[in-house]
């Protein structure tokens, strides 16, 4: 048993904290509005604490559970205290129109996160192409991974791996770029050739 440290309270955050409570770790559920890290503990029961929002992470795991556009603040928010933490990054930067990602040509969310965060804190992109509701309905999922610290990325697949998903580790974290776009072309999936968000991607090894 492990604890893991979600800085988050809406669906995604949600989802993840259930499949990891119920894979018997510890959750520390930290939100910027108390009141909402409190409602999202109370909610999972047992084996769920809030967390005071930018002291230490109580996990080696931090899940960046935010909206892309306050992921870069909440970094510097939380500052050294991430220091020796591995950082998922599940965002997904992609524009309000859906028209494209909206980070830097050449670089990732994942990638502009990592450029905030202080050394010897390790940023894994995890996550990003699951739909929150179909996560939490359980079974067993394909997540990919990409990082660039090997130990940050076999800490976090034995992780994904203990929640009942299948990780797959698809190279450094310059492939967050790749999962970023593969996360967008999931939502144009959903709204247009699947008709539906009770999708996901899995990998069919011959």
């Amino acid at each position: 048993m492990s604890t893991i440290s979600i800085i988050g309270s809406g669906g995604m955050a949600a989802a993840i904290a259930g499949r990891t409570v119920k894979a018997g770790h510890r959750v520390e559920v930290v939100s910027r509005d108390p009141a909402k890290a409190r409602a999202l503990a109370d909610r999972l029961a047992a084996g769920a604490t809030p967390g005071r929002y930018g002291a230490a992470p109580a996990g080696d795991i931090v899940i960046l559970a935010v909206p892309y556009s306050s992921a870069a603040s909440v970094v510097a928010d939380y500052g050294d205290a991430l220091v020796g933490k591995v950082i998922i990054d599940i965002t997904n930067p992609v524009a309000a129109d859906l028209s494209g990602l909206v980070t830097p040509h050449g670089s990732s969310g994942a990638q502009e996160i990592a450029k905030g965060a202080p050394a010897g804190a390790h940023v894994v992109k995890a996550f990003n192409t699951l739909f929150g509701h179909v996560l939490a309905r359980g079974g067993r999922l394909d997540a990919f991974i990409a990082a660039d610290d090997p130990e940050a990325k076999a800490h976090v697949s034995t992780f994904i791996a203990s929640l009942g998903l299948r990780p797959f580790d698809v190279g450094g974290l310059y492939m967050a770029q790749t999962l970023e776009a593969l996360g967008l072309m999931m939502i144009g999936l959903a709204k247009n050739g699947a008709g539906t968000w009770d999708i996901a991607l899995n990998v069919d090894i011959g």
